[in-house]
């Protein structure tokens, strides 16, 4: 795998997972407690012995740009790296990034200097999974293909949210795309998924291939493909639909978890679904594919006397004399006595506030970083740093679906309550 370039694309401006992003790219975004979105292509890449890689960054990217400086380091005596390339205004382009191809368009100039990479390997920074990289890359080149499409099965009720594709069943050539299709279109994208090694009884209840928005592509064919068609700016609207005509266009099966964490609903089920019993979805606890992210050097966690069900507590915490269910809980969060959490994600903080100033109400206010006493919170996003007083109910009371009330610190998304980084709640307060 030394002969391949890892490019990962940090997305655009991140609204749909608004008011998470309103601070932070989108890759940088908290998951599971103490990761960050970002390191699941990164360790995904690290696992699967692909050393060479970039981050595209454009919106919000300074958090990102340091967890990416401060976390991948590899030896002085390998060829690997990981750097961030930021959007950038040039004579020749004075335009930030249009999209997905043309971010990688703008710096082609760059990869194309490269003498020793054959392959170049496009990922998303916002999906979670765990994928060896190496098995689908000696799919493409046993193929000989010139682009290779990473795809999952799925059924009719997701099928209308993703671009599909059909094949050539004899070949295994992509020979045809529909973007988010509907009614008869839909219909018509079915195909035999028994031949990307489905079980009959799989393939019936998975009739189509969606794009997971990997690509593997030779690299003199992308910088082709980029350079021949200067309008189109997405590859899985315009490049790669556009080029099946041409080049060998191959799709690999990925038969296993995988969720876009695109919008605060994902975003929020994905992470308590860790918390599933007795498998969840997706695991941290992988010895051979461990997923990496910043050392923080943080002491235990301390549980004082508390009742805590199917829940992820991540190191640094304080909870006291508290029923904590099914939720998720950031580094170096404070939950005092009386609370209730069900169903919650917690961020935690970025720093632990002074002793003397908790106790003595000094700083810039007199509500403390963390959750107060007797607080009850259920199916709530909270985001880092937030103030949360005494005796505050977070509980959606009125089952509102969609609400914007930034002035007192928080939104509610798909009916989640998200309060936002830095937030305070008053004591009291009933959300």
């Amino acid at each position: 795998m030394n002969r391949v370039l890892a490019i990962v694309l940090g997305g655009g401006a991140g609204t749909r997972l608004y008011p998470l992003t309103k601070q932070r790219a989108k890759p940088a975004v908290s998951l599971a407690g103490k990761y960050r979105l970002i390191d699941i292509p990164m360790s995904n890449c690290i696992n699967s012995e692909i050393n060479k890689i970039y981050v595209m960054t454009q919106f919000n990217s300074a958090s990102l740009n340091r967890h990416i400086s401060q976390t991948y380091h590899f030896s002085s005596f390998s060829d690997g790296f990981a750097e961030v390339l930021a959007a950038q205004q040039t004579p020749e382009n004075p335009n930030w990034f249009q999209g997905t191809a043309d971010a990688v368009r703008q710096y082609m100039w760059m990869f194309a200097e490269q003498r020793d990479v054959d392959e170049i390997l496009i990922l998303s920074g916002d999906h979670l999974y765990r994928m060896d990289y190496s098995v689908f890359i000696e799919r493409h080149r046993s193929t000989n293909a010139d682009i290779t499409l990473s795809v999952l099965p799925i059924d009719a009720y997701r099928a209308p949210a993703f671009g599909l594709m059909k094949i050539d069943e004899s070949s295994g050539r992509v020979v045809d795309f529909s973007e988010k299709p509907q009614g008869e279109e839909l219909e018509r994208m079915k195909v035999d998924t028994t031949t990307l090694g489905l079980t009959p009884e799989e393939a019936q209840e998975k009739p189509f291939i969606a794009s997971m928005g990997i690509y593997v592509f030779k690299k003199d064919v992308l910088i082709d493909l980029l350079k021949n068609s200067p309008d189109s700016t997405d590859f899985g609207k315009e490049i790669i639909p556009s080029s099946a005509k041409d080049y060998n266009v191959q799709a690999y099966l990925f038969n296993d978890y995988w969720e876009d964490i695109g919008t605060i609903e994902a975003f929020y089920e994905a992470n308590l679904a860790l918390t599933r019993q007795p498998q969840p979805p997706f695991s941290f606890y992988d010895e051979k594919s461990p997923i990496y992210t910043r050392s923080r050097y943080l002491p235990p966690t301390k549980q004082l006397d508390c009742h805590v069900t199917e829940s992820m507590i991540a190191e640094g915490c304080i909870i006291k004399n508290c029923q904590i269910n099914r939720s998720v809980l950031g580094v170096r969060s404070r939950v005092e006595s009386g609370c209730t959490l069900d169903n919650a994600l917690v961020m935690g903080a970025d720093y632990y506030q002074p002793f003397a100033e908790r106790a003595s109400g000094m700083g810039d206010t007199s509500i403390p970083i963390g959750i107060g006493e007797n607080t009850k919170i259920s199916r709530a996003i909270i985001d880092k740093n937030a103030r949360i007083g005494r005796n505050v109910k977070i509980v959606n009371k009125d089952n509102v679906e969609e609400s914007n009330q930034e002035e007192h610190g928080f939104y509610i998304r798909s009916g989640i309550v998200v309060v936002l980084k830095n937030a305070e709640i008053p004591d009291n307060t009933i959300i």
